[in-house]
């Protein structure tokens, strides 16, 4: 059957996950992290995508960003995944995949909704026990959106920029945010909203979208069939 097309609009942040082939490593060592940093840089700045938060882990990697027309999130995507594959294949002298098929993306609605994406991007090392201090892990965007570092590769969503505001020092409110406990409803709703690459947010944030894409932008639960049309067309 062929594959359904991802829910997709201009200007909606979408929360991206990208898992090597078999959950094996995608990066060896620093060098390999920074280079992808680096093509991610240029990825981000050939398509107007803006990123508003990032972690590397061993085996995957999480983004949140905004594109600027739709298919931007994936043209990004594709000429990061390609050239670091190059890069890394070339260095590391082996040959094949890399990625374990099509990336994971989800839409994600504004204000509070993105916020909490951002936490639990920025909070994976800490729940891989790599931390105890999500800052302090230099391959996210934490330290950065904690006002204890520059990072060129962030631009702050409008979200961002508010809660920034809202305190002083800037950053100060976004750790108090990390620090509150993420109730296990929230992150099993943020990974069953990307696994099934929907909407997460209000009803009326997917009832927008659904009218915008004519695509169903609910979760279902894991027992019910899916079917082939949502909307009769």
């Amino acid at each position: 059957m062929a594959r359904l097309p991802r829910i997709d609009l201009a200007g909606i942040p979408q929360h991206v996950v990208q898992r090597g082939n078999n959950r094996l490593p995608c990066f060896l060592d620093h060098r390999d992290r920074w280079e992808y940093l680096s093509l991610l840089r240029e990825a981000l700045e050939a398509t107007g995508c803006q990123l508003h938060a990032y972690v590397l882990m061993g085996n995957h990697t999480h983004l949140l960003l905004t594109p600027p027309e739709a298919g931007a999130v994936g043209q990004m995507m594709q000429r990061l995944g390609r050239r670091y594959v190059a890069r890394f294949n070339a260095r590391h002298d082996r040959t094949g995949t890399l990625w374990e098929g099509r990336y994971k993306a989800c839409l994600v609605d504004s204000e509070t909704y993105l916020l909490r994406c951002a936490r639990y991007i920025d909070l994976n090392p800490v729940r891989a026990r790599l931390t105890s201090d999500p800052a302090s892990y230099p391959w996210s965007s934490c330290a950065a959106l904690c006002g204890r570092r520059d990072d060129p590769l962030l631009a702050l969503h409008p979200a961002q920029q508010a809660l920034q505001a809202s305190a002083y020092p800037a950053g100060i409110a976004y750790e108090s945010l990390l620090r509150e406990a993420m109730p296990d409803e929230e992150l099993d709703a943020i990974r069953l909203y990307l696994r099934q690459q929907r909407a997460w947010g209000r009803d009326d944030f997917r009832a927008m979208v659904e009218a915008k894409t004519r695509q169903f932008a609910s979760t279902r639960p894991a027992h019910r069939p899916r079917r082939a049309r949502e909307f009769g067309k």
